[in-house]
């Protein structure tokens, strides 16, 4: 699996990032700039890290989706390659196309900074064949504009298609209530693009892949990745 990782100005998560993708791969992501025009060649899954890109100046998002990058990265989603975007990641995805939907603030208009359990849509993608479907685990969020929306024939499509990825839940994996920490709709965490390659996400896996830090579960979606290769 060979990895690449942009950074925006903002960003503060690409070295966890960096770290779990070493730990399952094997060997370390590129680091890009938000001002490259190409990805390495080779490229087989290209990261957007967790932050505050741009100073979440205008929308969380809205500058970094057009950054110059974000072409090649289209482009590269385009061809079928896997792009994986966490929490700022997700709504610089979000903002530039690659995935519909909003991320609005949170329902409490509060920033929400926890553990978080997440229930396991489907396990058949190349970022969940290490879990089980179904299955709770348990990561942790930190956001301020978490809350994902979208028009109804928008979440009519992501449900009825299997496009939802992870949803917010309690530790017995019952959905919904308070499990849901920022009102996002149909308590979805993460989604992904119709041919599936695309996964954007609001809680961090890359948080939680050594127990020394509180847990290991995050560690499944970067072996899945790893396994995809």
């Amino acid at each position: 699996m060979k990895a690449a990782v942009v950074v925006f100005p903002g960003s503060n998560r690409e070295g966890d990032m960096a770290r779990a993708l070493t730990q399952a791969t094997g060997r370390q992501p590129s680091m890009l700039w938000h001002a490259d025009h190409e990805l390495p060649a080779g490229t087989d899954l290209v990261v957007l890290p967790g932050g505050f890109s741009y100073g979440d100046y205008l929308r969380c998002g809205a500058i970094a989706g057009r950054a110059a990058i974000m072409d090649a990265v289209r482009a590269h989603a385009a061809r079928g390659g896997l792009v994986l975007g966490v929490c700022n990641g997700f709504q610089i995805l979000c903002e530039s196309g690659l995935l519909p939907g909003v991320l609005m603030r949170n329902a409490n208009l509060r920033f929400v900074c926890r553990m978080q359990h997440l229930k396991v849509e489907r396990n058949d993608t190349a970022f969940t064949r290490h879990y089980a479907k179904g299955q709770t685990i348990e990561v942790c969020i930190a956001h301020g504009e978490g809350n994902y929306e979208a028009d109804d024939a928008t979440i009519d499509r992501l449900e009825g298609e299997g496009l939802v990825a992870f949803r917010y839940c309690d530790s017995a994996g019952a959905v919904g209530g308070e499990s849901n920490p920022n009102g996002s709709r149909n308590d979805i965490a993460g989604i992904y693009s119709d041919g599936r390659n695309v996964l954007g996400l609001m809680p961090h896996p890359e948080n939680l892949i050594d127990a020394l830090v509180g847990g290991t579960d995050g560690r499944g979606l970067f072996e899945s990745l790893a396994s995809a290769a």
